[in-house]
């Protein structure tokens, strides 16, 4: 895979300024290094990053991930990943389909897959995450299934899954790349759903799955809507009130000019935000802990009676919830929760 070695040079030496500046000395219960391919750096270019991650404090059951690219798994570098603590493993798969694979650019065997897999179990690694990625041009069904059946077969104790996204000004939405339909991508997110159910996995939020006890503490950080830092090129940050978003420039970002947006949070915006991630989770919005958090319950402040009849909304004593038959169209549901404010 092709890199440019200086420019890698340049930018962990920009990330090692960001983080400097910016990390104000607090215990952390999750790290994790990603996105993009973080073990297709160099062995030298490796630790230099985890000497740059070292002045973090780390709690003492910290979850500490890396996600890595199957293509790049060797043993040398997995050996610098154990001596530096790392404790759970993502590893993009996204399809093993041929013509999938042509569309993202990449191009490995099931058997390269399964023996980069028996590799990092071989350092004792028992977390591992797999991504699934479906919703591709010409997709079908029988695709999904032999990926979903192959995921399966290496049985991970967690599994992400996301649908293709065409954006804006990227080199597939300037290819004028036909999306798959809605219809088909519904039956496909709920074929993933049934499929990962019936093999024994837990639909803890909307697109993760995961066995008994294997949630991603990094996923629930963000989905709980609880403060964490972003460090490095296109990060996300939720600090004192404040959400930052960092350039995806690498130029401006090796140039020092990190921060790209800032959005200063009113007592509003983090009430939509707790909303709107919250209900992402299988456990839903927690409403004594929101009112103890903004002094109101959230039945005083929109009024959701229509969603319950239509039950698209539940609701017991303790919580407020998407059904799951549900979570496909969580965003028209949320949509109509949030303009159902009480004035």
């Amino acid at each position: 895979m092709y890199y440019q070695k200086d420019l890698v040079d340049k930018y962990l030496l920009a990330l090692e300024k960001e983080i400097q500046k910016e990390y104000q000395g607090d215990i952390l219960s999750t790290i994790y290094i990603g996105g993009g391919t973080p073990n297709c750096l160099n062995v030298r270019q490796l630790k230099k990053l985890f000497a740059i991650l070292k002045p973090l404090k780390k709690s003492p059951n910290i979850e500490f991930s890396i996600e890595l690219n199957p293509e790049c798994i060797d043993a040398k570098k997995l050996k610098i990943l154990k001596e530096n603590g790392i404790n759970r493993i993502s590893i993009g798969i996204e399809s093993i389909n041929k013509e999938n694979q042509e569309f993202m650019q990449r191009k490995i065997s099931q058997q390269k897959i399964k023996e980069k897999i028996n590799l990092v179990q071989s350092y004792g690694w028992n977390n591992i995450n797999l991504d699934l990625m479906y919703g591709f041009p010409d997709e079908n069904l029988s695709t999904l299934n032999s990926d979903l059946s192959f995921l399966l077969s290496l049985q991970p104790k967690h599994i992400s899954t996301y649908s293709l996204m065409i954006e804006k000004h990227t080199k597939i939405f300037n290819q004028k790349i036909t999306p798959i339909s809605e219809d088909i991508e519904a039956k496909m997110y709920k074929r993933i759903c049934k499929t990962l159910k019936e093999n024994g996995y837990i639909h803890y939020e909307i697109s993760n799955f995961c066995q008994k006890g294997y949630e991603s503490k990094h996923n629930l950080c963000y989905w709980n809507n609880e403060q964490y830092y972003g460090f490095g090129l296109g990060a996300a940050s939720y600090l004192e009130n404040k959400r930052k978003i960092n350039t995806k420039n690498i130029n401006n970002y090796i140039k020092g000019n990190a921060c790209l947006e800032i959005e200063n949070l009113t007592q509003k915006d983090k009430i939509i935000y707790q909303i709107i991630l919250n209900l992402r989770l299988k456990e839903g919005l927690n409403k004594e802990k929101f009112q103890l958090m903004y002094q109101k319950g959230i039945n005083e402040l929109y009024n959701y009676q229509e969603l319950i009849q239509n039950k698209w909304l539940k609701e017991d004593r303790k919580k407020l919830f998407i059904p799951e038959k549900k979570w496909y169209i969580s965003n028209s549901i949320l949509i109509q929760l949030l303009e159902g404010e009480v004035q």
